[in-house]
């Protein structure tokens, strides 16, 4: 079945209510509208607490902007020259005082003063600053009271979605090794996308823990949110030894069938463990876990492999190692799960008892 496409979201309902409001305060003040619209549009932000601190840097910012529209309009008028100098010394004043975050506000401030000033400079300045700290200002009380950002139900489909991604990446690997094959460009470029979502679900959690600054939240959010980020955390650490089996050379190795049969089934039965919401481990894998073990073990005899200029550790040696230390890290996302579930378990039977 198709998934629905979600067309309009929370940050575009947001704008549109910024957008609405910032144009009607302006009406009713006989101010110009487009100043503030513009800035409404470009300043919502993805959590409360970003709108809030990048509002203190673009208001003295937008100050800067519109000052210098009005320095450069005295002395060019609107002219192409204006508009030069208009961009070039807001972007150089906003570095200099590290306004970073205000600089395409206040550039686009002054830019767009500059046809509108005529005579009257003094009163255009306070003007134009003032519908543009209405826009920055809407924007951040629209972000505070509709529609609050919350990742969480997102953090968690994305957990999901990167370790069975991640299982599928480390299927199809261990078998082009296991048939000394090269990386695919297929599938070094899945693993650096896989990266690239991990990276940016790092940020979902950063900007769910800002979110909480100014929003109540319960202890049983708190909870779930601290599980999904051990759970972020492990997968963190999966990649990196999945990263390792990515980068290995493929080289000849030395493998009977039946080994390579042991190999193939533990890949699986790890990938069946990404792809299961509950991360079950069933005991046909610790069995295969407990073979795997063995064999590594026995490799202390063939454990480095000698060239003319240096020692290095054998492939499959390598292999063994990685395979073993990605069920580790799945039994440990085993452990976080049923903690989780322990937990909810708990709460249901405290309020149950009217605890």
């Amino acid at each position: 079945m198709p998934k629905r496409v979600k067309f309009v979201g929370g940050r575009i309902v947001k704008t549109g209510i910024a957008v609405f409001v910032t144009a009607f305060i302006c009406h009713i003040l006989n101010w110009p509208v487009m100043f503030a619209v513009i800035t409404a549009i470009v300043t919502i932000e993805p959590t409360v607490a970003d709108s809030i601190k990048k509002a203190f840097v673009r208001l003295p910012a937008s100050a800067i902007g519109a000052a210098f529209a009005i320095l450069f309009t005295f002395l060019f008028g609107d002219s192409p020259y204006s508009y030069a100098f208009v961009s070039l010394s807001t972007i150089i004043a906003c570095h200099k005082l590290k306004l970073h975050d205000g600089t395409l506000v206040a550039t686009l401030t002054g830019v767009a003063m500059i046809s509108t000033v005529h005579d009257e400079y003094f009163s255009s300045f306070f003007i134009r600053l003032g519908s543009t700290s209405t826009g920055i200002i809407i924007s951040a009380l629209v972000n505070f009271f509709v529609m609050p950002p919350n990742y969480s139900k997102s953090i968690t489909n994305k957990i999901h979605d990167l370790l069975d991604k991640s299982g599928d990446i480390f299927d199809s690997r261990c078998l082009e090794l296991l048939n000394i094959q090269p990386l695919s460009k297929d599938l070094r470029g899945n693993f650096q996308a896989l990266v690239k979502d991990v990276d940016q679900t790092e940020t979902l959690c950063t900007y769910q823990k800002d979110e909480w600054k100014y929003h109540r939240i319960s202890r049983k959010e708190i909870r779930d949110f601290h599980y999904k980020c051990k759970k972020l955390t492990t997968l963190r650490q999966i990649i990196y030894h999945l990263g390792n089996l990515i980068y290995l050379p493929s080289v000849h190795i030395e493998l009977s069938e039946e080994k390579k049969r042991m190999i193939v089934e533990s890949v699986k039965s790890i990938k069946g463990i990404f792809h299961s919401k509950n991360f079950h481990i069933p005991d046909s894998h610790h069995q295969q876990m407990n073979r795997l073990r063995e064999w590594f073990s026995k490799q202390q005899h063939t454990l480095y492999l000698e060239d003319e200029y240096h020692q290095h550790l054998s492939t499959e040696t390598l292999i063994l190692y990685e395979l073993l230390a990605i069920h580790d890290l799945v039994e440990e996302l085993n452990n976080i799960q049923s903690l989780e579930i322990r937990h909810q378990l708990l709460l249901e039977k405290n309020k149950g008892h009217g605890v």
